[in-house]
């Protein structure tokens, strides 16, 4: 069966039909202490899948919680579904003194269950801090499906180097194309400079791609310096849309057309399900 998240419930409604199993009844509830309580109802079968975005301290401990309460109601295998993992990018201690928080979440997530996926986590290394086996699933190249149709001579465009994989891979699923990618260059903790790359997106449509959007204020800076080659029209891409604070409004100040992401975060923009590449993962 599966047992769903409170962050995760139209993902685990659309993993639930795509395998055609049964979505359990969850449930959590909030004491006055500020504690939660989540339980499993109706929950009869010997596997259980739990999918919970972990999008905040309180989801992680609803995720162990359900976990728990999914062996105590019978399930001899569980398998833990975080399609997106809070905390994930912390995954060095970066001062010292600092944790290594994507571990110490690993660890205690790996206490319950037999096997984990996780989706486009922010670096691989992530996989390896569980001490149960992780498989990560690369939703990037379902993103394409949400692109207009009608793309002129597009250019897709990572924010810096290390997500020129991903604007490959959803201009490879989209079919044409060229990548690039800007030049971060971080003055001081809070100032970055952003060199803009040298490909010709004069009357092109430019398809920006990311694995996860926060605040925006990257993003937004990037395409702000974009506008002044005159692109014809501009996207904006990501697998996990956290979108935080007003982020939304920073893209739509910067002449953003549209914004694409999927239901590892559950937002208005999340017009792309990774439930198929989820259940592909797990009949593997």
């Amino acid at each position: 069966m599966i047992v769903s998240g409170s962050a995760s419930q139209a993902l685990a409604a659309a993993l639930a039909a795509e395998l055609g199993e049964p979505l359990a009844m969850s449930a959590t509830e909030h004491f006055p202490d500020g504690e939660l309580l989540a339980s499993v109802g109706d929950f009869d079968a010997e596997r259980a899948i739990i999918v919970s975005s972990t999008v905040s301290s309180d989801a992680h401990v609803e995720l162990l919680q359900l976990q728990d309460a999914a062996r105590e109601a019978g399930a001899t295998e569980i398998v833990t579904v975080i399609p997106y993992m809070g905390y994930g990018r912390q995954d060095q201690s970066f001062k010292p003194g600092q944790p290594v928080s994507a571990r110490a979440m690993a660890r205690a997530i790996s206490t319950g269950t037999d096997r984990v996926i996780t989706v486009n986590p922010h670096e691989q290394l992530l996989c390896d801090f569980f001490s149960v086996p992780c498989t990560s699933v690369d939703a990037a190249p379902q993103l394409a499906n949400a692109l207009p149709a009608d793309l002129e001579n597009p250019v897709f465009l990572a924010p810096d180097e290390g997500a020129i994989d991903l604007a490959a891979s959803v201009r490879d699923a989209h079919g044409t194309g060229d990548t690039d990618y800007f030049v971060k260059k971080r003055l001081s903790g809070s100032e970055v400079d952003i060199t803009p790359s040298d490909t010709d997106v004069s009357g092109r449509d430019v398809v920006l791609v990311d694995d996860i959007i926060a605040t925006g204020s990257t993003m937004s800076e990037s395409i702000e310096i974009l506008q002044g080659r005159s692109p014809n029209r501009v996207f904006v891409t990501c697998v996990h849309p956290m979108l935080a604070s007003n982020a939304q409004t920073k893209l739509a100040r910067v002449g953003v057309e549209a914004i694409y992401g999927t239901d590892t975060i559950e937002r208005a923009v999340s017009s792309v399900t990774v439930a198929p590449a989820i259940a592909e993962a797990l009949e593997n």
